[in-house]
């Protein structure tokens, strides 16, 4: 993620704890410490809107398949919602 950047060498110390947790979510994301260190940094100071490009690609990845148990295409979805029977179909469902 921050390889096209100008990255900054640092040290830090961590607690056996942290060290632990950081490594287990290494091994099974395969996500380096490195990249969760700046990632946790990122989420607790960088505003919202300065949020990158990788980490909104991100949020439609981890979205994908949120579809996959609708019964309808895409297009029928819309049309369904576009055709006025959306008022309908809520009622209908809540009965």
């Amino acid at each position: 993620m921050y390889a096209k950047y100008i990255m900054k060498r640092t040290q830090i110390y961590l607690t056996a704890e942290q060290d632990t947790l950081l490594h287990r979510r290494q091994k099974a994301t395969g996500v380096t410490i490195s990249e969760q260190i700046r990632a946790a940094i990122d989420e607790k100071y960088l505003p919202k809107s300065a949020r990158t490009l990788e980490d909104r690609l991100r949020a439609v990845k981890e979205s994908a398949g949120a579809w996959k148990d609708r019964t309808e295409s895409g297009e029928e979805y819309v049309e369904r919602m576009r055709s006025g029977r959306r008022l309908q179909d809520v009622l209908e469902r809540s009965r």
